[in-house]
This record gives C-alpha cells, structure tokens and sequence, in this order.
C-alpha cells in the first residue's frame, strides 16, 4: 500500500489530501466492486468505509486487551494483597447479613 499527497473534496466538503493504493487480485477487485454496486456506493466509499470500520474496530479491540489486561493485574493484586478490613466495611457486611437474613 502507498500513501501519496493529492487534494480532492469529499462529500462531506472536507478536503482529502492523502492517497492510498493497494494492489488487489482480480477476484478481489470482482469482490469489492460487487460489493460496493449492491449497497449503490462507489469503490471509493466502499473502501473508505470498510478500511474506516476495521481501524475503529481494531483500534477498541487493543484498547479493551489493554482495560482487560490492567484490570487483571489490579484483580489478581487485590487478591494478593488484600487491604485490611476496616470498620466500614464490617458494618457493610452486618447491613447485608441483617437484609439477606444470613
């Protein structure tokens, strides 16, 4: 893929000023181009948007491993090394066994 400067309006008025280009197989290109007419788009769009879709989704992927790994280290911390019970927490536990009936 390259990525070349161009300038060029898109549809919403905002001015494009970077080119990208791939090399696809001919089946690729029957693919895309069928894909795009049965949703009446051009290539063009159909590929932005596809190519847009797939970076936000790998984007929030990295980001919740990220939240998942981190929230695993401070699981596993607390499990670890657990803070000492303190007078809060005893009366929060008597709350709930008096509204449970434990």
């Amino acid at each position: 893929m390259t990525v070349a400067s161009t300038a060029s309006k898109s549809g919403r008025g905002r001015t494009r000023a970077k080119r990208l280009e791939v090399r696809v197989t001919a089946e690729q290109n029957s693919l895309i181009e069928r894909a795009a007419a049965l949703q009446g788009r051009s290539v063009t769009d159909f590929m932005l948007t596809s190519v847009q879709d797939a970076a936000r989704r790998a984007i929030e992927e990295h980001h919740q491993l990220a939240l998942s790994v981190r929230d695993s280290e401070a699981f596993v911390d607390a499990l670890l090394n657990p803070q000492p019970v303190n007078d809060r927490l005893r009366d929060t536990v008597r709350r709930y066994r008096e509204s449970a009936g434990v």
